[in-house]
């Protein structure tokens, strides 16, 4: 997807509609010389409703569309009517969208599954009509409740790409290439830090029709949780992702050591990213001889690591077959 259309983070103002007026409406017609009261109930008024689309990627349509105000119930009618409920504003949003408080930033709800509804902001309820109050002895009762006031503020909507796996590790470690031949995703690819810009996910197919899906987070550096480079905006989307696949190339100075370096950004942003299942993957080993393989694999950090060459084709069927042992274990 574009890098301008893509957004996940949007501060927005919600409003729910007012609830209608009860009526104090009494009993009018020909030959009924002291009708009682027949005031109907007002409606409700309109929620703000999150819905959950695998069809929407991104919080880009809500860029445009900063205030949205649900509709205000309507009064009740004579002869017990009750009025009509406020329209309800329906906002769909990508799964992994979480709602948070802007002022308190207490998370209300996320939505994970396609389809799935949450009230964000109930409306008010709608008002008691004077039929209500009608007692034994209190006959012709002349008044009625007003409708709820609906509830307001503003709040954040924070999108979390939802994957199976999630492709962690440093700039130009060649994340993207490896998302594009496993899958049919097209992320921008370049020699240079930074190629990718906003997460990018692609379906990856296993044996007997079987997939999985995987995320190529934007690069990590050191003091990520920081929020240096692309730091904060882009951790939180690992958050989400079930097997963490560690990425570092053949040609790096010290894959331990990076290693190391990326599990510590992980676990200064979140401790619990470490009891995610976790694999290593060295990169670009198409320029390894299997004396060199050797001699790299003593100084392994200890964790289950394959050798693969996303160019060359290399060990990319072992790759799914020990993330698809991770993902069902």
């Amino acid at each position: 997807m574009p890098t301008s259309s893509f957004v996940d983070y949007i501060k927005i103002f919600l409003r729910s509609g007012k609830g209608g007026a009860g009526s104090a409406h009494l009993h009018r017609e020909k030959f009924v010389a002291k009708g009682g009261p027949d005031g109907g109930d007002g409606g409700r008024g309109g929620h703000i409703i999150l819905r959950g689309s695998r069809n929407v990627w991104t919080l880009l349509a809500l860029r445009y569309q900063k205030h949205l105000f649900a509709g205000n119930g309507e009064s009740g009618g004579s002869a017990g009517s009750t009025g009509a409920n406020g329209k309800d504003v329906v906002i769909e949003v990508p799964l992994g969208t979480i709602a948070k408080d802007a002022e308190t930033e207490e998370q209300l709800c996320e939505i994970t599954e396609d389809g799935e509804e949450k009230i964000l902001l109930a409306g008010g309820r709608g008002g008691l009509g004077n039929l209500n109050f009608k007692s034994a002895t209190n006959q012709t009762p002349r008044y009625a409740q007003p409708g709820e006031e609906g509830k307001e503020g503003w709040f954040i909507l924070e999108l979390k790409v939802l994957a199976d796996v999630g492709l962690v590790g440093f700039p130009n470690a060649g994340k993207s290439t490896l998302l594009s031949v496993v899958s049919a995703a097209k992320p921008k690819i370049a020699n240079y830090p930074f190629t990718t810009l906003v997460p990018q996910l692609g379906i990856v197919s296993y044996r007997d029709n079987a997939s999985f899906a995987m995320a190529d987070i934007p690069g990590i550096i050191e003091g990520a949780h920081e929020g240096k480079g692309l730091g904060l905006r882009f951790l939180r989307h690992i958050e989400r992702n079930a097997v963490l696949l560690f990425l570092i190339p053949a040609d790096s100075n010290d894959i331990a050591q990076e290693y190391e370096v990326l599990l510590n950004e992980l676990q200064l942003y979140n401790e619990e990213l470490l009891d995610k299942p976790r694999l290593l993957a060295i990169s670009k080993c198409d320029m390894l001889d299997d004396e060199l393989k050797t001699e790299i694999s003593k100084n392994l950090p200890p964790i289950e690591t394959v050798f693969i060459s996303s160019v060359a084709q290399i060990g990319l069927v072992e790759l799914k077959d020990k993330l698809w042992k991770l993902l069902h274990e």
